[in-house]
């Protein structure tokens, strides 16, 4: 299948002049509304109270140097205070208060940019309301190490009646980490990506125990990544997209899931991945994490792929729909799936309610170990549909899946599956193949001696699948 990026940077420079002027619009009041004076020379920072009586200075600025305390404090007894986790990033907590108000926010962000980077600790119970677009987003590009930690019901948010953008840009060299924050409300112009967040060439993102939803882009409705991304302990949910990836878009970097949901999500257009999706080489890990009612235009309602990798362990895909092929998964890349549950998928157009496997750029295959593909439903290959791909099975149980033709799997021409102690029990196909049905000039070896069963299914086991009882 053709799949195109829709991405039009011209569409950004049309919109130049617009948001050069509110650019200079932005910078000429920021002096009075947040205190920041910004010159030809940089930015100067000028005492601004906060709500609690705080008053911002230099000296505050989390990523200070040569204080000889840049990442610990000291407690009353005089011992020190570690700021931050196992993985080398700041601690909730340790960094510059944020009062609750977007230009405070916006403040922050630049005078962070202007010094090498900080930790911004926001207000909990807060919603920070964003109006403006300040090229392209709603807070100033990310160009350095900054991270955004929030607190409970803490909410960055596109104002509803401003004009279209998304709420955050990662440069080249940024380095943005998310803790404990919504981020919701963006939208794109019609062919920008990332409606919530894009993360650019060069870029590292880090989304940590928080939530993207409801926002609208055009390849990545939550989140567009050409970098390094990284979801953990977070929701993605009721985004959309007007292409590709409903919720993630992986466009050329690594894109890592763990422990999270990625639900509810919507692709719209002629496009792949309702919910996570991955194109140009990217690769994207994901694990004991669950990709649940996302839904596809065209292919790929939980996980979409083209020209990509994908590795998928201890994890649930499922209740995902495609209208044409791939409810669960689509793939045109090459796939692994560890210890997954690929069940209640559901591709009413054209084939392979759990699994479809393309071969369009003759560079695909699959692994599946350790695995269910359960109770899906399509027109061929209920559980999964081969096109022309090595596909292993290993230790696997393939079940309960329907079809009107290959209930459990569908194998077409020139297409190899290789089962090894594996189970195809339950499957049902209206027509023929309840378990495998296997196309002329297409090949299934079934290790039988591995402890291959293929029984139970109606309206007959196998169809042209040699040492297997029809």
């Amino acid at each position: 299948m053709n799949h195109q990026d829709t991405h039009e940077p011209e569409a950004d420079r049309r919109n130049g002049d617009r948001r050069r002027s509110r650019r200079r619009w932005w910078a000429a009041g920021m002096a009075g509304v947040t205190g920041l004076a910004i010159g030809a020379v940089g930015v100067a920072a000028a005492p601004a109270a906060d709500a609690a009586g705080h008053t911002w200075t230099t000296a505050d600025d989390h990523s200070k140097r040569g204080s000889g305390e840049t990442d610990a404090r000291r407690d009353r007894d005089g011992k020190t205070d570690d700021r931050r986790d196992r993985d080398g990033k700041a601690k909730p907590g340790g960094g510059t208060p944020v009062p609750c108000d977007a230009d405070a926010l916006i403040a922050a962000i630049t005078l962070a940019n202007a010094r090498g980077g900080a930790t911004l600790d926001l207000a909990k119970d807060c919603t920070y309301l964003l109006t403006a677009d300040l090229g392209g987003a709603g807070l100033p590009a990310i160009v350095t190490p900054i991270t955004l930690n929030g607190g409970t019901h803490t909410t960055i948010e596109r104002a509803a009646a401003a004009d279209p953008f998304r709420i955050l840009i990662v440069e080249a060299g940024g380095d943005l980490t998310l803790n404990h924050l919504t981020i919701t409300g963006g939208e794109t112009e019609t062919f920008d990506d990332g409606g919530g967040i894009l993360a650019n060439s060069g870029s590292t993102l880090a989304i940590n125990h928080s939530v993207i939803k409801k926002n609208i882009g055009n390849n990545g409705g939550g989140v567009a990544s050409f970098g390094t991304t990284t979801v953990t302990h977070s929701t993605v949910s009721g985004n959309t997209a007007r292409a590709s990836a409903g919720g993630l878009q992986n466009m050329t970097g690594l894109l890592t899931i763990g422990h999270s949901t990625i639900t509810n999500n919507t692709a719209t257009g002629f496009a792949i991945g309702g919910g996570v999706g991955s194109i140009n080489n990217a690769t994207t890990r994901i694990s004991h994490s669950s990709i649940t009612r996302n839904h596809s235009a065209l292919a790929g309602g939980g996980i979409g792929d083209f020209a990509a990798i994908s590795v998928v362990t201890d994890s649930t895909i499922s209740h995902n729909t495609a209208e044409n092929s791939g409810g669960g998964i689509f793939e045109e890349g090459q796939l692994t799936l560890r210890r997954v549950k690929l069940t209640d998928n559901n591709a009413p157009g054209d084939g392979a309610g759990g699994l479809e496997i393309q071969n369009v750029l003759n560079a695909s295959a699959a692994t599946i170990e350790d695995s269910e593909i359960t109770n899906n439903r399509a027109p061929r290959g209920g559980g999964i549909r081969n096109l022309a791909v090595p596909v292993v099975l290993r230790n696997t149980r393939i079940a309960g899946n329907q079809a009107d033709t290959g209930g459990g799997v569908f194998n077409n021409n020139n297409a190899i599956l290789t089962l090894f102690a594996t189970k195809i029990v339950k499957n049902t196909a209206v027509t023929d193949g309840g378990g495998i049905l296997n196309i002329a000039g297409g090949t299934v070896n079934l290790n039988t001696a591995t402890g291959t069963v293929v029984i139970k299914n109606r309206p007959n086991n196998c169809v042209n699948v040699p040492g297997c009882a029809g």
